[in-house]
């Protein structure tokens, strides 16, 4: 069974999850970090935004490199 999706498709999956986290933690930045019932970690955030760019990089250098 060949996997559905291509190097392609996740690359560009992550781009957008990066773009939004980082989009999110920067909206949320100048309110307070409690919405409601629940926390939002901002440092955690943008901690996920940057790992999820850097993977996208790497991504991008496997489609490049194969």
């Amino acid at each position: 069974m060949q996997f559905p999706l291509s190097i392609s498709d996740i690359s560009l999956w992550i781009a957008v999850m990066a773009i939004i986290l980082l989009v999110t933690s920067e909206l949320v930045s100048p309110y307070s970090e409690h919405f409601g019932d629940f926390v939002i970690n901002k440092a955690r955030l943008r901690l996920v935004a940057l790992i999820l760019g850097a993977s996208f990089m790497v991504t991008i250098l496997l489609r490049e490199i194969g």
